[in-house]
């Protein structure tokens, strides 16, 4: 239907009209609201990823132990880099360090029934609190079981048999479930894997390079129906590519 009005006056008015809700009054021009709204093109595209060592959690020891543990669980070999090499351990301590760590959009008051595998996480801990608490329990474990030392300090096959130990809740650590730190580990091992590397994780893109997952392409039209063809494309992440051209 043909009319004289056109987005940008619907969008003005609609702008202007207000709503039911409580909402501060909004300016009617349209050149208005431009001028008083702090933005110009371009400054929200490219969000620096998470890089470096500065851990915003985890002390320097927590940090080595991480980087020995998702190094086992996700290990370098023929196929491409592992977890450690991916950052995954710098993925984690942003998150302990964040909402997640603290558990804010959890409900984690009691009662504290015995939770089934089915229902996840069932700790009265915080994931952060968690953490911190088994890797002391681990490693003074350890040091039991292995004449003095410290997770870190084992054999690569010494730590596989802790982790599996963990993983079956055979380990009996102090103040800790060591099946649900398995669990939780793991998981977090794998999204830090996988992630977006604005997350701090999958540095360089390299294992969605590996399953060959195009990332955050906005338009894929050009390859529907493309059937059983590789996609020919590198992956972009959530902040784009440093070396980003029409096709890469």
């Amino acid at each position: 239907m043909k009319s004289g009005v056109n987005r940008r006056d619907l969008l003005t008015a609609g702008l202007a009209a207000g709503s039911s809700l409580a909402l501060p009054t909004i300016p009617a021009a349209a050149d208005t609201i431009s001028k008083q709204v702090p933005w110009a093109p371009g400054e929200a595209n490219t969000p620096s990823p998470v890089e470096g060592t500065d851990y915003r959690f985890l002390s320097q020891d927590e940090a080595a132990w991480l980087d020995a543990a998702v190094s086992r669980l996700i290990p370098q070999d023929e196929t491409g880099p592992g977890a450690r090499e991916l950052g995954v351990t710098l993925f984690i301590d942003r998150q302990l360090a964040g909402a997640y760590g603290r558990a804010e959009r959890w409900y984690m008051a009691g009662p504290w029934s015995k939770g089934t595998d089915s229902q996840g996480y069932q700790s009265r801990m915080t994931p952060a609190q968690m953490y911190r608490a088994a890797i002391k329990a681990i490693d003074a474990h350890c040091r039991d079981k292995f004449g003095g030392k410290s997770f870190v300090e084992l054999a690569a096959e010494q730590q596989d048999t802790l982790l599996g130990e963990l993983e079956e809740g055979k380990a009996k650590l102090e103040n800790v479930d060591a099946k649900a730190f398995f669990k939780q580990l793991l998981l977090n091992t794998q999204e830090g894997y996988f992630a977006d590397p604005m997350y701090g994780g999958n540095k360089d893109m390299a294992a969605w390079k590996m399953i060959g997952f195009p990332g955050a392409r906005y338009d894929y039209r050009e390859f529907v129906g493309q059937h059983g063809k590789r996609y020919p494309l590198p992956p972009v992440a959530i902040y784009g590519r440093r070396d980003w051209t029409s096709k890469a």
